[in-house]
């Protein structure tokens, strides 16, 4: 049995595990942000703990929209109609970690000498902006010359790149270029 815990978000309960993805109301964090919900129990292997000194850490994935509801309202032998309708604003997030003491984990981050750890941190980022498989030099690409260079890229590279701008660059005109150039490769 797995490790579980019940936190509260925006005055819900949810009871969630590791790596799970669940969408609540609209949180003030904003996408990409760490934060810590409430935890109000930890159980699992077990036993249940309704005290519990763990800490939760999820991360915000995404601010979307919800589902758009209609809503109609109509009198017989009136002529009387109204129509209106409502979308939700919803923040997808998901749980990294159960588990750990709140206060170990600020001391960590404290102690640790910053120096030595910038480079990796730079290393680290310059590896996770290249994607696998994508075209050399892609980052330094314009919209009007990833247009250009599409048609010449085979399947894998356009999955890949299209990965890299949905995920760092978000250029609309080199997103939409990509999605072109893979529907043209499928037909």
């Amino acid at each position: 049995m797995s490790t579980y815990a019940i936190i509260s978000v925006g005055g819900k309960q949810y009871r969630v595990t590791e790596g799970q993805r669940l969408t609540v109301d609209r949180l003030k964090h904003g996408a990409g942000n760490t934060f810590q919900p409430t935890v109000l129990l930890v159980g699992g292997d077990g036993g249940t703990d309704l005290t519990p000194s763990a800490t939760v850490t999820a991360r915000v994935v995404a601010d979307v929209r919800g589902e758009k509801i209609r809503i109609g309202k109509y009198r017989p032998k009136n002529g009387y109609r109204k129509h209106t309708g409502f979308r939700a604003s919803l923040s997808q997030i998901e749980i990294e970690s159960i588990g750990g003491a709140k206060r170990s984990t600020v001391k960590k981050e404290t102690t640790a000498p910053k120096e030595k750890e910038a480079p990796k941190a730079e290393k680290a980022a310059a590896a996770d902006d290249h994607v696998k498989g994508m075209p050399k030099g892609y980052e330094e690409l314009t919209v009007a010359q990833v247009k250009e260079q599409t048609s010449d890229w085979n399947r894998p590279m356009l999955e890949a790149a299209l990965e890299y701008e949905q995920a760092h660059g978000k250029r609309k005109g080199a997103i939409a270029a990509l999605e072109a150039a893979l529907a043209e490769k499928e037909s």
